[in-house]
């Protein structure tokens, strides 16, 4: 079974993941851990949407990749990779279900002005979760990204709705 993840920004979805992970023994691949990781030494001083989205893409092929891996020899995994819009959960869903593994979407439903809330904490006390400063201008434009799952996309995807 792969386990997606999916909330904007400030929702919880690493928080969770890891009570999840904790929960069923789940293999737990984070796209922040990854992107810090291997790409913030060489990210550009400006934001530049392009560059990150490339490098974004390439995270989560390999992530699915590993996570197929694990499924095949009977480790269920929990993908943190944000999956802020339809066509990204439908992609990856498609990929796992196509490879004969069940799919389950987790819903993190939380209003705006508390993910901001969330956010502000996070950047304030650089905690557990901390992986990079989000400004508002980023929290923004992400809102801009953002769809939330759909009653059918739900059903779909066997989901799960998570007020957190």
């Amino acid at each position: 079974m792969i386990h997606l993840i999916c909330g904007s920004t400030g929702a919880g979805k690493t928080t969770y993941a890891e009570k999840l992970r904790g929960d069923l023994g789940a293999l737990h691949l984070s796209i922040d851990d990854w992107m810090v990781t291997l790409f913030a030494p060489d990210r550009p001083p400006k934001g530049n949407w392009p560059w990150i989205e490339e490098r974004l893409l390439r995270c989560e092929r390999q992530i699915l990749v590993t996570a197929l891996q694990a499924a095949c020899v009977g480790v269920p995994s929990i993908l943190d990779l944000g999956l802020q819009r339809a066509d990204q959960r439908r992609r990856v869903a498609e990929q796992a279900t196509a490879a004969g593994i069940g799919v389950r979407l987790h819903f993190l439903d939380v209003d705006t002005s508390e993910r901001w809330r969330r956010v502000e904490q996070r950047n304030e006390q650089q905690g557990e979760t901390f992986r990079v400063k989000v400004t508002r201008p980023m929290f923004d434009f992400i809102e801009t990204i953002w769809q939330p799952p759909t009653a059918e996309e739900m059903s779909a995807l066997d989901g799960v709705r998570v007020a957190a």
